[in-house]
């Protein structure tokens, strides 16, 4: 079975990890260069002083640049996230919003960089919002992406 932006945002939203964090992907777009993820702030996502708890905020940035990367360059690469910075900037209270874009031709970039088996480490950069649309946190996370040996070795 093919997996689907549709199918992928719904099982990133079931996995127990994001369901019970109030995690849910809103959506990924067709051509895998977006993703709109929402943490909702309740009782299990707060933390002491009843503000979004910051481990919640960094585990919806967790995986999206990545996967955004992993299925614009397919099968012959190898991605995966690396680290991950967050400024918290506000208390984070109700919904919170983090978009993600990975444009074409940013990934057409780091596809050429990454041939021939060079190691590329690319950052990417977002921010969460509050409903009012106020920066609470920005956020960095950096990508790992390289060309899978298999594919280097048949070309040489």
């Amino acid at each position: 079975m093919r997996i689907t932006p549709r199918r992928l945002a719904l099982g990133m939203s079931l996995w127990i990890p994001n369901l019970f964090s109030g995690i849910r992907v809103r959506r990924f777009s067709e051509d895998w260069t977006h993703a709109t993820v929402e943490l909702h702030v309740n009782v299990f996502t707060r933390n002491y002083v009843k503000t979004a708890f910051g481990g919640s905020m960094s585990a919806m940035t967790d995986p999206y640049f990545f996967m955004l990367v992993m299925h614009q360059l397919g099968r012959d690469h190898v991605v995966w996230d690396t680290r991950g910075e967050i400024e918290f900037l506000k208390p984070g209270r109700g919904v919170l919003t983090a978009e993600f874009e990975v444009s074409r031709e940013r990934a057409a970039q780091i596809r050429e960089r990454a041939h021939g088996g060079a190691k590329v480490l690319e950052w990417f950069e977002t921010v969460i919002t509050d409903r009012d649309g106020d920066v609470v946190a920005k956020v960095r996370r950096e990508v790992y992406i390289r060309e899978k040996k298999r594919v280097t070795s048949a070309r040489g």
